[in-house]
């Protein structure tokens, strides 16, 4: 029974345009995970920001939402891992410089392998496996970034992983964009309630991972090139 009890979709079910600003999402442990979170970050104002970013994420009608539309998953994603990832990071940065590779083939190998559709589907019905999804790509992520944002790291190596970081999402995006089938069976109906083919629905998740989220991954860029350029005129001052 505890079994059965664990299968459906988070957030509910696929809420059709008229319903959608009803979908509130006010379950008690997220509420108190996020408001822990808050608490642990304290002060930082980019902590602060980072945990109102998952609150869209989880508590927002964005959580209902993409349980109809593929692209709406794309969007929660996107803050989880380039939004909301490197603003924790920013709250708990090395102290030491370590490598980022590491980090980067983690990262990169869970968001695409949550991706996969048999493990899409899977997440999407199951709420353990749910949280396992979002766990792993939120913490992954958040590890990335710790190498990246941290103050000893190399400027020119931090900058070249954020942007292999975005470059890997963007081809998993293209390839999402091109694919000549919907390859979501969670999906195969809920977009056409909101004026999307599910074809239509998966080709915007990917443009979406393609283009608009290299958006943030410019603007940490900018932070990291910053911080090198500071680091360089202390230098040569």
């Amino acid at each position: 029974m505890m079994a059965d009890a664990l299968w459906g979709i988070y957030c509910g079910t696929a809420p059709l345009p008229s319903e959608i600003w009803g979908r509130w999402n006010l379950d008690p442990p997220v509420l108190a995970m996020l408001g822990f979170l808050a608490l642990a970050v304290g002060r930082s104002r980019a902590g602060l920001v980072g945990v109102a970013v998952l609150a869209v994420a989880f508590i927002s009608p964005l959580c209902a939402l993409s349980a109809a539309l593929f692209s709406a998953r794309v969007v929660h994603h996107v803050l989880l891992v380039a939004a909301a990832a490197p603003l924790l990071a920013m709250v708990w940065p090395l102290k030491a410089q370590r490598p980022v590779w590491p980090a980067f083939l983690v990262s990169t190998a869970l968001l695409w392998g949550w991706h996969v559709p048999a493990a899409y589907d899977l997440a999407l019905g199951h709420y353990a496996v749910y949280w396992v999804m979002q766990a792993s790509l939120l913490g992954s992520a958040i590890l990335f970034w710790r190498a990246v944002l941290s103050p000893v790291q190399m400027p020119g190596q931090a900058l070249l992983y954020a942007s292999a970081g975005f470059m890997q999402m963007a081809f998993l995006g293209a390839l999402l964009t091109f694919a000549p089938d919907p390859l979501y069976a969670i999906h195969q109906v809920a977009p056409l309630g909101w004026g999307f083919t599910p074809l239509g629905d998966q080709q915007l998740g990917g443009l979406i991972m393609w283009v608009p989220a290299g958006i943030p991954y410019i603007a940490f860029g900018a932070i990291v090139a910053r911080r090198g350029w500071r680091s360089l005129a202390g230098h040569t001052a």
